[in-house]
């Protein structure tokens, strides 16, 4: 369930929160980027962002034209993972996934 709280969605899974600031220009269903904080029942937080190759492709073209990243000739970011399909499901999916492979901890960066 996606609820608005203030600047940010709140989506309540099975087994885990969502926490996304609403940018301006984004939507839940086909958003190709977002900042997702990630809460699980025992309280643990962990955050990264989640983004499809072609909103990559979009801040690649960006810097090409403004000289950042060695004038658009690489990308990078922590705790980035990349999604096939733009959206808040795929998010939620890609979340569940890395949960129950056991890779969240791994793929995300750990919130005190």
């Amino acid at each position: 369930m996606i609820e608005i709280d203030g600047p940010f969605y709140r989506i309540t899974a099975d087994g885990f929160e969502l926490t996304i600031p609403r940018w301006e220009g984004h939507s839940p269903d086909d958003t190709e980027e977002a900042d997702v904080t990630i809460t699980l029942p025992d309280g643990s937080r962990h955050y990264a962002t989640f983004m499809t190759l072609g909103a990559i492709k979009h801040v690649m073209e960006r810097h090409r034209e403004v000289g950042e990243c060695h004038g658009g000739g690489y990308f990078w970011a922590s705790d980035l993972i990349i999604l096939s399909e733009p959206g808040f499901p795929a998010v939620i999916d890609a979340v569940a996934a890395l949960i129950a492979s056991g890779d969240l901890a791994t793929a995300c960066g750990a919130l005190q």
